[in-house]
């Protein structure tokens, strides 16, 4: 049965499967990523891990793996199938493209950036999905964002399109590690509710999520905090707006998990800053932390299609 790999890695684990043409999650596999033990164990435990995601389709499934699609996190340079650099994995100037491929016997690869690549199953077969024109929002540890235009998702010529969590909101604000001051992830993010709350709080153990279920309850200063965060993702959001004009706007990553306690003033607060824009359909994320993994299969089919063309005889 022709399949692909797909293979998504996280700071602290890696999710994979086996992906048919038709979609099909032919087998699926998770292991930890291992980058307690450093970057170079962190490379290898993927190269492992590849290697016997094809192993495993060859014994079940009739054949090696036609093309692999791999989602990374940090900054990636997917035109030249490089992992430049990955905070939480410790990684520089990775070429993992062409690791992969080595240790794979010749498949193609494709390298793929983790929120791009979860946008780009968002908006083929999820929240997105019908949309020509989407913008896919990670709340997480930080923010970022993918473009999606047709089906495709936009990389940006220097593989930085879309990191909506770096758009200034606050000038002079809190210092953000990208060098900025008052960047949106450092008012909105799961992380910075998360210490707000604690903050206010009084409670160091307390996160986002504790700091959502305050809301649900009623408590005044958790929705004065929520609110804060609220304010500042809008004013990114109609900044993205403005600039993007997307039909749909998809917000993932764990923040959203807490579902109309989020959305409702979200709407409100983008509603009441769009003055000549067309308010989009704001909408959840629908798959969850398979998005990513899902992404990384579409990727390798896309990197198929491509080569299925360019040999066709003319």
């Amino acid at each position: 049965m022709r399949h692909v790999i797909a293979l998504d890695v996280g700071g602290t684990g890696m999710k994979a499967a086996l992906v048919g043409a038709d979609g099909a999650l032919l087998h699926r596999a998770r292991r930890a990523t291992g980058r307690e033990h450093g970057p170079q164990a962190v490379v290898d435990g993927i190269l492992d891990f590849a290697a016997e995601l094809r192993a495993h389709g060859e014994r079940h499934l009739g054949a090696p793996a036609a093309a692999a699609g791999v989602a990374v996190p940090g900054i990636v340079d997917t035109r030249h199938g490089i992992a430049a650099y990955a905070a939480n994995l410790g990684w520089r100037d990775v070429p993992l493209r062409a690791l992969l491929t080595e240790r794979l016997g010749g498949t193609p690869v494709a390298l793929g950036h983790d929120v791009r690549t979860g946008g780009l199953a968002e908006g083929r077969l999820g929240a997105g999905r019908g949309a020509d024109r989407f913008l896919f929002v990670a709340l997480g540890t930080g923010i970022a964002g993918a473009i999606g235009i047709d089906g495709r998702v936009e990389p940006g010529a220097h593989g930085f399109a879309g990191e909506i969590g770096h758009v200034v909101v606050r000038p002079g604000g809190t210092p953000c590690p990208c060098g900025q001051r008052g960047c949106l992830e450092r008012f909105a993010s799961a992380s910075a509710v998360g210490a707000a709350w604690a903050a206010a709080s009084g409670d160091d153990r307390a996160d986002a999520a504790d700091c959502a279920k305050a809301v649900a309850s009623g408590d005044a200063r958790a929705t004065e905090v929520w609110q804060q965060a609220v304010d500042a993702l809008a004013d990114g959001l109609v900044t993205a707006l403005t600039l993007l004009d997307p039909r749909t706007l998809v917000i993932g990553g764990g923040l959203a998990e807490a579902g109309e306690t989020l959305f409702t003033p979200l709407r409100d607060a983008v509603g009441r800053r769009v003055t000549f824009q067309k308010p989009p359909t704001i909408v959840p994320a629908a798959l969850g932390d398979t998005a990513g993994c899902l992404g990384a299969g579409l990727l390798a089919w896309d990197l198929l299609t491509t080569t299925d063309r360019t040999e066709e005889p003319t």
